[in-house]
């Protein structure tokens, strides 16, 4: 498995980067190829299930099915978590999600551990370099999406 860390400071207020965050379909239109669909109802809470389909072109596509396992809104008393734990057979691990306010600036956290299935751990810092990569352009332009 590899960690890696995304650490962003969002002209955003911790509720607004917190909703955009955890937006799960918008996710879909930061990572290419991918589409999102939540499978239980909303609003998002721990159980809540939902799977990101990666297809690329030709017959290559897989699931990552993902649970809330871990939700807490941020509040002016304390910061937001939320965790995810991936249930797909070609990706796993988990990803935790932190928002909190600090001064007057929000400050955002994004952290995963992955693990790709098929490659072997010689692979590890490659994964870990494409997903801080991925994962950094998706958490910007969640943050900057204009609605």
């Amino acid at each position: 498995m590899t960690v890696f860390r995304v650490d962003r400071t969002p002209p955003l207020s911790a509720a607004e980067a917190w909703r955009r965050l955890t937006d799960w379909p918008a996710h879909a239109d930061q990572v290419p190829l991918t589409r999102i669909e939540v499978r239980t109802p909303g609003p998002t809470k721990v159980g809540t299930v939902f799977v990101a389909r990666t297809a690329l072109p030709g017959r290559v596509a897989f699931d990552d099915p993902m649970e809330v396992v871990a939700w807490q809104p941020p509040t002016a008393e304390g910061p937001g978590h939320c965790r995810l734990e991936k249930r797909g057979k070609v990706v796993t691990g988990w990803a935790e999600i932190e928002v909190r306010a600090e001064g007057g600036v929000t400050h955002v956290r994004w952290s995963e551990e992955l693990r790709v299935g098929p490659l072997p751990r010689l692979f590890d810092q490659v994964t870990a370099r494409v997903g801080r990569a991925v994962f950094g352009r998706a958490v910007d332009g969640l943050l900057r999406k204009e609605l």
